[in-house]
């Protein structure tokens, strides 16, 4: 079974105003998530914006998550790259600064076949011997899906341990359960499938939303585990208007304009991100209010 489960945050990357990684807001983010009582963090994803930060800002973050969480949480860090040799590189340097598993995103923008998303994960997982490899499937950012018959057989390659769904359709989820059982551990990619996976018997999320509510994520995790559906509903009924906020644009820029709302950060991204158009801001403003994380 993977060490991967429950809830995990996607941890944002902050900045300083004037564009350098912020190691003394990161060290803050990552106690102020442990303390929320999460399972596990994921930095350099999508949402800790890896595809602007160089080779050693990536490993640099990496550090410090080991670090900083002292054991306390597993690390999953993310290797993304349409290279499969860039991949196992940026998964060698992952393991080199203690974390126990890589994310390894589905290549994008080259489109690889079936067969080649298959040999790109069981290449990256057999240049890692001793490192669970989790297959993240995100096919709105990559335009290619790994495909549940696909997750199937990398169930049965050495290292590769659980699967991030980010494709939002439980149609997916379920054959990948039914394909693979317990040999591999599905994750949520989205926050608000986070509860809808857990019912079908998955094993947790790698979430977004748990950045800025850590506390009410594990909360609502922790009573779908436990099987009480009831008390899960009522939680992610509640968060659920955040949930639709983080997502009002692309992400990360939601999160971390909240983050910055809430004092956590700098409201800082670097191209060819940048700063949340007026009126989303405006929506994602009035849920934080609502939600009693900002004043009125």
């Amino acid at each position: 079974m993977s060490v991967f489960q429950g809830l995990l945050t996607a941890i944002v990357t902050p900045f300083t105003a004037e564009g350098a990684l912020d190691e003394a807001a990161l060290r803050q983010h990552i106690d102020a998530q442990i303390d929320g009582g999460v399972d596990g963090l994921v930095p350099v994803g999508t949402t800790g914006e890896a595809p602007t930060l160089d080779l050693d800002e990536h490993a640099r973050v990496i550090a410090i998550a080991v670090e900083q969480s002292a054991g306390r949480v597993p690390i999953l860090a993310g290797i993304g790259s349409n290279n499969t040799q860039i991949a196992i590189h940026n998964g060698r340097q992952a393991v080199a600064h203690g974390a126990q598993g890589v994310l390894a995103t589905a290549p994008y923008y080259n489109k690889p076949t079936q067969e080649g998303l298959y040999r790109h994960f069981r290449a990256v997982a057999e240049a890692l011997p001793g490192t669970e490899v989790c297959v993240y499937n995100v096919p709105g950012r990559t335009s290619v899906e790994v495909a549940p018959a696909t997750v199937a057989r990398l169930a049965d390659v050495d290292g590769i341990t659980c699967v991030k769904d980010a494709t939002g359709d439980m149609n997916v989820a379920s054959e990948v359960l039914r394909l693979c059982g317990d040999r591999v551990t599905l994750l949520s990619g989205d926050d608000f499938t986070t509860l809808p996976f857990l019912a079908l018997g998955g094993g947790g999320c790698i979430s977004v939303a748990s950045n800025v509510v850590p506390t009410e994520m594990k909360a609502m995790v922790t009573a779908a585990q436990a099987g009480d559906l009831a008390a899960a509903r009522t939680i992610h009924l509640r968060l659920f208007p955040l949930f639709r906020a983080l997502f009002v644009q692309t992400n990360p820029l939601p999160v971390k304009t909240a983050l910055a709302m809430m004092d956590r950060m700098e409201e800082v991204f670097r191209l060819p991100l940048c700063e949340m158009d007026p009126a989303p801001r405006a929506v994602l403003r009035e849920a934080l209010v609502q939600h009693g994380l900002v004043g009125g």
